[in-house]
Order: structure tokens, then C-alpha cells, then sequence
């Protein structure tokens, strides 16, 4: 099975640097991205060393929950030592395609998309404070989009425990035509799932897909960092 991929990574318009990053090992088929915390210390070194680990764990043969946890006691040990005033965290989303199937684990609101005969589907849940609100039926998704409190995560890397964390797991079927989308939620913040969708069923390469996302998101705004894998399979 052959991956055509698309990546890139912005700034954004309102952010001064970039905290987020993003890993590819298509010898081991493992791809991700991870998105430093601009609230806390140092989180462009927090997805650094989760995107770090994460492959080397994998391809050490460690499964995807593994790598996160290991990866998660690397983060915070690292910020101990240090001495921040506050632990440096980052979410991360990974995605793992093995023969004819897809494996995904993912911490924090980073997400993961598959697209399937033009029908875009999301994998991953956010780990957020919002998405509990409309998980209890209190708001909306549309209300989630605008709400104050959308960017409060309640899961991530380097600050939650390992006693406490919660590796969302996730898998499926792969056929060939299916696109993967891998991205941070500077992409989601400011590109909805309908122009996501549009924009991913065109008949393009993976790289242009990935460009045309980015400069969306820049349209709608660029409030944070954005960053974008597309992987499409032949």
C-alpha cells in the first residue's frame, strides 16, 4: 500500500512563534502532529520532545498508548528539571497504518479526519473543556466553535499524570482513495468540517490539499499556529 503525504506548518497571523510540530516515518508508517501549550513554559520544546520520542518509541516497537505515556513522563521529568514556574504540555495526535487498517491515539484537541468516497469523518474527540459541555448536551457544536473557553484542554502531555491520563484509542479499515487529515487546532479553529471536506475531495496531491488548508485557515483569521498532514492512500 503506497501513502502519498502533504504537510506544512505556519505561524499564523497572531503568534509571534510557532509551538507546534509534526512527525513523519514512512518506513514505519507513523505519522503525527503535536501542539505545544502557548500558555505554559517552553511548549515549542514540549512538542519537540513528544513528536521525538513518540517516533523513537515507535519504532522501538512500542504501541501508539505507550509511546504517549512514555513520552508524557519524558515531558514532565523535563520540566522538573528545569525548574518552570508552570510545566511545559502538548497536545498530540498519531496515526499508524498497518496493511489494510488505521490505528490512531491522540491526547488533547488536535485531531484526526478521514476522508472516505468524498464523506469526511472525524476520529479523534477533543479532550477539551467545550466538548464536555456538548457532550452533556449544554451547547452546541456550533456553539463550541465561539465559545471563550474553546481553547481549554483537559488532557495533555507534560501536565497531566500518567496515574490520570487518558489515551483515546481509535482504529478502522483502509482503502485505497482514503485521505487522512492530521492537524492542529489552529487548522479546526478557523476551517469548519464542511470547508474541510471541500477542500480535501478535490482531485489534488496531498501537498496542495495541505496548502490550500493552511492558507484557509490564514483567510479565516490564522488566530494560532497552524499545522496540516494529508496523507492520501494509492
Amino acid at each position: 500500500m503506497k501513502i502519498k503525504i502533504g504537510h506544512g506548518t505556519h505561524t499564523g497571523i497572531k503568534r509571534d512563534h510557532n509551538e507546534d510540530t509534526y512527525g513523519v516515518s514512512n518506513d514505519n508508517s507513523l505519522w503525527m502532529v503535536a501542539d505545544g501549550m502557548g500558555g505554559h513554559d517552553h511548549g515549542e520544546l514540549a512538542s519537540a520532545m513528544a513528536r521525538d520520542s513518540v517516533l523513537h518509541f515507535y519504532a522501538a516497537g512500542d504501541s501508539l498508548k505507550d509511546c504517549i505515556t512514555k513520552s508524557n513522563q519524558i515531558i514532565i521529568d523535563s520540566s522538573y528539571e528545569r525548574g518552570g514556574d508552570l510545566p511545559m504540555g502538548t497536545t498530540v495526535v498519531i496515526l499508524s497504518i498497518v496493511d489494510d487498517n488505521f490505528y490512531a491515539a491522540w491526547v488533547g484537541d488536535s485531531r484526526i479526519y478521514k476522508l472516505s468516497g468524498d464523506k469526511l469523518t472525524a476520529i479523534s474527540t477533543d479532550h477539551s473543556y467545550v466538548q464536555e459541555l456538548v457532550d452533556q448536551n449544554l451547547i452546541t457544536e456550533e456553539q463550541a466553535r465561539t465559545h471563550p473557553h474553546r481553547n481549554v484542554v483537559t488532557q495533555a502531555l507534560g501536565v497531566t499524570d500518567n496515574a490520570e491520563i487518558k489515551v483515546s484509542l481509535s482504529n478502522g479499515n483502509v482503502s485505497s482513495g482514503d485521505k487522512f487529515l492530521l492537524c492542529s487546532d489552529g487548522l479546526s479553529e478557523e476551517v469548519d468540517d464542511t470547508q474541510i471536506e471541500g477542500i480535501m475531495s478535490k482531485n489534488h496531491h496531498p501537498q496542495e490539499i495541505a496548502d490550500q488548508l493552511i492558507i484557509t485557515a490564514l483567510k479565516g483569521g490564522g488566530s494560532d499556529n497552524i499545522t496540516v498532514l494529508i496523507l492520501e492512500v494509492c
